[in-house]
């Protein structure tokens, strides 16, 4: 399916690695023109290469550093068309996950909310002026099961990102007739840095439950988290549904969450 954005110009933020590196490496291959915004490069990013993709080094957490990413997509590219506000999880400093409220201090709780949530709020503040100007324009939010199915664990997370879904909502609503469509999608459980490192959350399950790593990820977190088709996610999964969402052929779609979460979410 030709999904109509060649040309197309998108920033992605947390795009070094993960979901961003895939979404990144997806728009690509669709013809868009990206910026891509992460603390640093990887290999695989810089595999990607080319004059249609711009990385720029920056610190989310730093109240300036959304609107120069978006500022650099108008410059480089002449306007803007697709946000992806994916960055998110940990920042540095901050360890999860956690397994209880108490465990959290005010400063983690500000940092997750800085940079799960404050960070979007900023981006998408310089990004609308510029869609409005273009009369059209998408903006997916990467948010989080646990904005919606609440659970002890990383409660500030499950936090900021019902925040942002809530967010997501309210924007659709004042920007929608003006066109600019605004949704989020909802990843559970994903083979990320955050499962995958060394020292990531798959080696501390594994440590708890005296088994290696791989198990932890194929059986262990699977049946935990109940999830139904019997496996995480791949940061490909929610890359191709972000593709769509960004594309003129999801022209109808907004104020939409969009669950790819192996099942995760048990609710109606």
């Amino acid at each position: 399916m030709d999904l109509k954005l060649s040309g197309h110009v998108a920033v992605v933020t947390g795009a070094s690695k993960g979901i961003g590196l895939a979404v990144t490496r997806t728009l690509r291959a669709e013809g868009v023109r990206v910026v891509a915004a992460s603390r640093k490069s990887s290999p695989e990013l810089e595999a990607l290469a080319s004059p249609d993709l711009v990385h720029l080094s920056v610190d989310l957490m730093d109240q300036d550093a959304p609107g120069q990413v978006v500022a650099r997509a108008n410059e480089a590219f002449g306007g803007l068309d697709i946000l992806v506000n994916n960055a998110g999880g940990p920042p540095p400093g901050v360890d999860l996950p956690r397994s209880s409220f108490f465990d959290a201090t005010d400063a983690d709780w500000h940092a997750i909310f800085e940079f799960n949530l404050f960070s979007a709020v900023r981006a998408i503040r310089a990004a609308i002026p510029l869609m409005l100007e273009r009369g059209a324009g998408s903006i997916i939010n990467i948010s989080s099961g646990l904005a919606r199915r609440p659970s002890p664990f990383n409660p500030e997370y499950g936090a900021a990102k019902a925040g942002m879904t809530n967010l997501t909502k309210v924007l659709s609503e004042e920007f929608g007739p003006q066109g600019v469509r605004v949704n989020t999608v909802s990843p559970g459980p994903v083979r990320t840095a955050w499962w995958t490192d060394e020292g990531g959350v798959a080696d501390k399950f594994a440590a708890q439950a005296g088994i290696d790593r791989e198990a932890v990820m194929n059986q262990l977190a699977p049946e935990m988290m109940n999830l139904t088709t019997g496996r995480l996610s791949d940061p490909q999964d929610i890359a191709d549904v972000v593709a769509l969402l960004a594309s003129p052929r999801s022209a109808n779609t907004t104020g939409a969450d969009f669950a790819i979460d192996s099942g995760f979410l048990k609710e109606i």
